[in-house]
C-alpha cells in the first residue's frame, strides 16, 4: 500500500492510498484458500472445489472484503504512525469507483480533521472560591411551615358560611356539552380545593361564595388544547350540588408532623431539613465554582478547533434553544434552524473546554466506573415511569446514549481533579448572597 499526503492545512488532512492490483489479487487468493476446505459445491466433495470455480462463485464478494480490509488496515497503520486523532469518522472515497475494473490498482482518497495538540495548563495557577452556606434558622422555619401547609387538613365551616379561595368544597357534579352528558364529566362527593387550578379554568372561581346545600350551574369553556379532542374548545355546563364547605387547617409543627415525614421527632425533622438545605446550597456553590474554573481555563488556553465539531455543536445549541422557545413543537418536523454567531461562539467555548477536559482527564487516567454508570442509568430511568425495562435495553444497545450518560460524570470527576490542584479559598456567605451569585451565572 502506497500512501501520499494530499492536504495538510491547519487541522485538515488528506491522503491518497494506492493498493496495487497484484497485492489485492494475493489477498483474494489467500481468503479463498482459507475458505476452500469448508466449501461444499454440487459435484465436488467438501474441500475439493477447484480454485477457479471458487473465484467465479465467490470472487466478487471476497474482492470487496479484501479491498475493505486493506483500506481499513492502511488507515489504522497510518493513524498509528502519524499520531493523528480524527475529530470525526474519516471520509473515504474510491477514485474512479464507477469505472474501476478488476486488475487495476485501487486508489482511495481519505480526508479528515485531526484533533489539535492540547497545550499544557498550569492547574496550580487557577484561583477558585468555594462558597459555604449554613442553613439559617429562618430557612428551616420556612421549610417547616411549607411542610405543615402541605399536610393541612380541612374542617367544616359554620353552617351557612360562604366558601372562600383556599377552602375545600365537597360537590356532586355532572357536565353537559350541547345539552348532553359526556363520559367522565360526573362525580359524587368530590373534594375540590378552590384556587388549586385542578379543574377547567373558570370552574373554581364560580364556586367562591357558595354555601352547603346550594345548587349551582357552572358555565365554562374547555381549552382549545384540551386532551380530549371531542371536548376541546367546547362550551360546557356543570350542574353542581354543594354538600360541604371546609376551611383549611394547617398541621401543627410538632413531633406528629415530623413522624409523617419519617423523622423520630421535631428535632430530627429539623436536622433532616438542615442537611437537605445545605446539600442544595453546596450544589449551587459547586456550580458557581465550576463556572469560574471553566472561565479561567477558557481564557488561559487557546488552540485551533476542528470546524466539523464546532458546526455540529452550534447546530445542536440552536436546535435545543429553538425547541425551548417553541415548546408546542414536539417532533423535529420543522424548517432548518440556522445557528447564529452567538451560537457559534458558545459552540467554540464548549468544544475547546470539552477537548481540554478530555485531555486532562485522559492524562490523569480518570475513568467512569461500572457502579457510577449503573447509578446514572437508574437516575435517568426514573424519568420514564413504567418504561424502565425498555429504557435499560435501549441504553445497553446504544453506545451514543451510554456516552451521553458517561460524559457528565467524567467531566465532573475531571473538574474535581482540577479543583484539588488549584488554589481554593473557602468563604462563608448567606443564602441571599449565594442566590445573587447563581443569578449572575444565568445572566452570563
Amino acid at each position: 500500500m502506497q500512501v501520499k499526503e494530499t492536504q495538510n492545512d491547519g487541522l485538515q488532512r488528506g491522503y491518497q492510498f494506492t493498493l496495487p492490483a497484484a497485492d489485492l489479487a494475493k489477498a483474494v487468493d489467500a481468503k479463498l484458500k482459507e475458505a476452500q476446505p469448508e466449501v461444499e459445491m454440487k459435484g465436488f466433495r467438501k474441500g475439493k472445489v477447484p480454485m477457479a470455480m471458487l473465484k467465479k462463485q465467490f470472487g466478487p464478494r471476497i474482492l470487496g472484503e479484501a479491498m475493505q480490509d486493506a483500506i481499513d488496515g492502511a488507515l489504522k497503520d497510518h493513524l498509528e504512525k502519524s499520531g493523528d486523532r480524527p475529530a470525526a469518522q474519516p471520509k473515504v472515497e474510491m477514485e474512479n469507483g464507477e469505472t474501476w475494473k478488476e486488475g487495476n490498482d485501487v486508489v482511495v482518497n481519505v480526508t479528515y480533521e485531526t484533533l489539535p495538540a492540547i497545550p499544557e495548563v498550569d492547574l496550580t495557577a487557577l484561583s477558585l472560591e468555594k462558597l459555604t452556606v449554613p442553613a439559617e434558622d429562618a430557612a428551616v422555619t420556612e421549610a417547616l411551615e411549607n411542610l405543615a401547609k402541605s399536610s393541612q387538613s380541612f374542617e367544616d365551616r359554620k353552617k351557612g358560611s360562604k366558601a372562600k379561595d383556599g377552602d375545600q368544597v365537597t360537590i356532586d357534579f355532572k357536565g353537559f356539552v350541547d345539552g348532553e352528558a359526556f363520559e367522565g364529566g360526573a362525580a359524587e362527593d368530590y373534594p375540590l380545593v378552590l384556587g388549586s387550578n385542578s379543574f377547567i379554568p373558570g370552574f373554581e372561581d364560580q364556586l367562591v361564595g357558595v354555601k352547603a346545600g346550594d345548587e349551582v350551574k357552572v358555565e365554562v369553556k374547555f381549552p382549545e388544547e384540551y386532551g380530549a379532542p371531542h371536548l376541546a374548545g367546547k362550551d360546557a355546563t356543570f350542574e353542581c350540588t354543594v354538600k360541604a364547605v371546609k376551611a383549611p387547617k394547617e398541621a401543627e409543627i410538632d413531633d406528629e408532623l415530623a413522624k409523617k415525614f419519617g423523622a423520630d421527632d421535631l428535632d430530627g425533622l429539623k436536622k433532616q431539613i438542615t442537611e437537605r438545605l445545605e446539600a442544595e446550597y453546596a450544589g449551587a456553590a459547586r456550580a458557581i465554582m465550576k463556572r469560574s474554573l471553566l472561565d479561567q481555563l477558557d481564557a488561559a488556553v487557546k488552540f485551533d478547533l476542528p470546524k466539523s465539531l464546532v458546526e455540529a455543536e452550534a447546530a445542536q445549541i440552536a436546535h435545543q434553544l429553538w425547541h425551548e422557545e417553541n415548546p408546542e413543537v414536539q417532533g423535529h418536523n420543522h424548517d432548518a434552524i440556522e445557528p447564529t454567531e452567538e451560537h457559534k461562539t458558545l459552540a467554540e467555548r464548549r468544544v475547546r473546554l470539552g477537548l481540554l477536559l478530555a485531555e486532562i482527564g485522559q492524562k490523569a487516567e480518570v475513568t467512569v466506573t461500572d457502579q457510577e454508570m449503573t447509578q446514572a442509568v437508574l437516575r435517568a430511568a426514573r424519568q420514564y415511569p413504567g418504561q424502565e425495562r425498555q429504557f435499560f435495553e435501549f441504553i445497553q444497545q446504544n453506545q451514543a446514549a451510554q456516552q451521553q450518560l458517561r460524559a457528565p460524570i467524567f467531566e465532573d470527576k475531571v473538574v474535581d481533579l482540577i479543583a484539588e490542584k488549584a488554589k481554593v479559598e473557602e468563604k462563608t456567605v448567606t443564602k441571599a448572597e449565594l442566590e445573587k451569585a447563581v443569578e449572575a451565572l444565568d445572566e452570563l
